[in-house]
């Protein structure tokens, strides 16, 4: 059986060595895929079952918050909504993030919806020529974060028995975002292209498209977004399923962890996350580390977003040519900061009480009294950045 797992773990590095050599990049996709096929085979059963959770993962959880608002933002799409809300809500959400004010309109559907909706219509504002490309990518690391619903209630109250730790989660995340903005940095660009082309938003609203002619291209583009969606929590249910099912999988993770230096379930959670979020936060928070550490590590995972999501963001930009190892890297950044935020929190004064119980138990913190406080803290935030650089 030693023998057996070493030669396995042998050949994963050689498999990883030929990943990085172009050459043999097909020959080791080829490989994988073969592996998963003979695994089908072997246990259709299995497969079966892992399929149908994934399909009730995206049908009871997924699709009912994700349909209806891919049909309305696109409907705010025809009927000029970018012009709208560049006018109203610019200025405060994009200009202290130094991205043109059409942009809002993303930076609200990430806020409000979460990943993959932001890079889905920042692909719609470079495709009507609204914004150039640098504003393009960058817009792509600043609007990918998690929706309310999956931090708050997935995440916070299903997985960690808190709201309350989910509104930190969400306000860390929200917050890690505005830093990427801040830090990311700006290619100087011909400003008139950029502000010229937003004539194509308004000249939307003089068009007065067709409600049923809207209503029918919404439909259509929502019903196809979800599919591709849906497809992806499929698969990756599927693949997630397979490894966390396989031995060969678990004598890795023990012998990785044998050494006392890196605890198991720590291991197990941030690997499974690495590839799908909601997993990997569900094994974290069902397993036996601290609290602390079970914020934390949600916290990274859901600035990172997995590969699941790094996978449907990558089937939206694919054919503009972006860069996935830096979107990759970034999202790690983020991940990193959302990390160091959410441990600033944990370091305020309400955090220095026994966590265990004060966290979950004090009806004082359920309350939403901190979370309306923090949130208007938030909101304000690009308020005070402007009138600093106005300042300077």
């Amino acid at each position: 059986m030693k023998a057996l797992f070493f030669i396995v773990i042998a050949l994963i590095i050689f498999l990883i060595y030929l990943l990085f050599r172009k050459s043999s990049k097909n020959l080791l996709l080829t490989t994988l895929f073969s592996l998963l096929i003979i695994y089908i085979i072997l246990n259709p059963k299995d497969c079966i079952a892992f399929t149908i959770n994934g399909a009730k993962l995206f049908f009871y959880s997924v699709f009912p918050s994700l349909f209806p608002f891919l049909v309305i933002v696109n409907l705010i799409f025809s009927f000029g909504g970018i012009e709208i809300y560049s006018k109203f809500l610019g200025k405060l959400l994009c200009t202290p993030l130094r991205l043109p004010k059409e942009c809002s309109v993303v930076i609200l559907a990430s806020l409000f919806c979460g990943y993959p909706l932001g890079s889905r219509y920042a692909c719609e504002l470079y495709e009507r020529k609204i914004i150039d490309k640098p504003t393009f990518e960058r817009l792509l690391n600043i609007a990918t974060n998690g929706s309310p619903l999956f931090i708050i209630g997935t995440v916070g109250t299903a997985m960690l028995h808190s709201a309350f730790l989910g509104y930190i989660l969400l306000i860390s995340n929200a917050l890690s975002c505005i830093v990427m903005g801040l830090i990311l940095p700006t290619k100087k660009t011909n400003k008139y292209t950029i502000y010229s082309n937003s004539s194509v938003a308004a000249t939307q609203i003089k068009e007065n498209p067709n409600f049923g002619v809207a209503m029918k291209n919404a439909l259509e583009d929502a019903t196809k977004t979800c599919l591709s969606i849906g497809s992806f929590v499929v698969i990756f249910s599927v693949i997630i399923n397979i490894i966390k099912s396989s031995g060969i999988y678990h004598t890795a993770l023990i012998s990785l962890c044998s050494s006392g230096i890196i605890n198991y379930n720590l291991l197990d959670g941030i690997f499974l996350g690495f590839i799908e979020i909601t997993n990997g936060c569900n094994i974290v928070a069902t397993s036996p580390l601290t609290l602390n550490i079970k914020i934390l590590i949600c916290s990274f995972l859901i600035g990172f977003s997995g590969l699941s999501i790094t996978f449907q963001v990558y089937s939206f930009v694919y054919k503009y040519k972006v860069s996935m190892k830096k979107y990759i890297f970034l999202k790690v950044v983020q991940g990193i900061i959302c990390t160091l935020i959410t441990l600033l929190f944990l370091k305020l004064p309400f955090s220095l009480v026994n966590q265990e119980t004060f966290f979950i138990n004090n009806t004082m913190l359920s309350s939403k009294s901190g979370f309306l406080v923090l949130l208007i803290f938030i909101f304000s935030i690009p308020v005070i950045l402007k009138k600093l650089r106005d300042c300077f």
